[in-house]
């Protein structure tokens, strides 16, 4: 608790009130009771001929920072109720959020052609203020088209700080992770072991069905993935046995136990899937040459992406350039209500985003 002694008493109150508005959702909190109820309204927006969709929420009082948010693989997309009252929060805390509308991830996949899209809501909303600060947000595998989209053209270095929350970074160690159950605070560390949450892997299918080129076996892993989406428990055996070369591969990778092996076997997928791993894997970018600032969030026990991601993140970047804040009480699936150490962290956290709003972050 000491570092918050040296913090702006205003802000501080304001950042818990900010966290508290988070855990309440769409129900009442203090800072619902004295802020002004943000407006969503559906914006079509045009950067270099290419149209795109949102909500863009204005706080109805002065606007102290932009804020785009990336939608998570959900199939309510932005209309998601988790994803509004996120939103509105940060409204509430004087951001103007653009939420665009991906529409890969309201189908449930995550693909590195979506960095494009929301390049372009960066641009969007930076034009719409060039002088004042911006942000990005993003939650568990979204922040990988996130993190992209600071690369695309346009919109290089006009983010100030991204707060990740339940990311990845290594796609490898994602996969051995969601697959296998292992991960490993560093690459020459031993492995430790945990039962992940399947619904990672079988986003991971989803995503990549349509990069297979038999399609036949597009078709049956894209019916595996949605039943096992619908329902973890699914019976999927009937399907399994239809499978061609290119099918198996996949469901070799899904079944493998041993962590050593999944290299060998990601590199004997059809050379599409190949290629999109690459393309969604942030170890491989330069993420020091971004201005952005990452403030990165993630629960110790999460059974999707575990938590040495984000550890791994923080260590590719300079040290005044990330901060990272590991959380004992969230998890994906069922996040608990934080602890004094945790509720310090996460406050902390919201500081941090909060002082760069305000400009005083540097």
């Amino acid at each position: 608790m000491l570092p918050l002694a040296s913090c702006s008493p205003a802000r501080t109150g304001e950042a818990m009130n900010v966290l508290r508005d988070i855990e309440a959702g769409p129900g009442a909190s203090r800072l619902k009771e004295s802020t002004p109820t943000p407006e969503r309204r559906a914006v079509t927006f045009t950067v270099d001929g290419r149209e795109h969709r949102g909500d863009l929420y204005d706080p109805k009082q002065p606007v102290g920072a932009g804020m785009v948010i990336v939608p998570g693989a959900a199939q309510a997309g932005k209309d998601d109720p988790r994803l509004v009252a996120f939103a509105n929060t940060f409204a509430r805390a004087r951001f103007e959020v653009l939420v665009p509308d991906v529409e890969a991830m309201r189908e449930l996949r995550v693909t590195s052609d979506d960095a494009r899209v929301l390049a372009d809501a960066i641009i969007h909303l930076h034009q719409r203020d060039p002088g004042r600060p911006l942000g990005l947000a993003a939650i568990s595998f979204a922040l990988g088209p996130g993190v992209l989209a600071l690369f695309e053209e346009g919109a290089e270095n006009k983010v100030d700080v991204v707060l990740g929350v339940g990311g990845y970074f290594d796609v490898t160690e994602t996969i051995t992770f969601f697959t296998t159950g292992h991960y490993r605070e560093r690459p020459d560390a031993p492995w430790q072991h945990r039962s992940p949450n399947e619904y990672g892997q079988w986003v991971f299918v989803l995503s990549n069905a349509d990069r297979v080129d038999d399609p036949d076996d597009a078709a049956l892993l894209e019916e595996m993935a949605e039943r096992k989406l619908h329902d973890l428990r699914a019976d999927i055996s009937d399907l399994v046995g239809r499978l061609g070369p290119d099918g198996q591969a996949v469901y070799a990778l899904l079944t493998n136990e041993d962590p050593d092996k999944v290299p060998g076997l990601i590199a004997d997928l059809p050379n599409r899937i190949g290629s999109e791993i690459e393309a969604l894997d942030l170890s491989r970018l330069p993420l020091e040459t971004r201005d952005a600032e990452f403030i990165l969030v993630h629960g110790r026990g999460d059974r999707i992406i575990p938590a040495t991601e984000s550890m791994a993140m923080a260590r590719a970047l300079p040290d005044d350039q990330v901060r990272l804040y590991l959380i004992d009480g969230l998890d994906h699936v069922d996040p608990e209500a934080p602890g004094l150490v945790d509720s310090v962290r996460l406050l902390r956290a919201v500081y941090r985003v909060l002082a760069w709003r305000d400009g005083v972050a540097r």
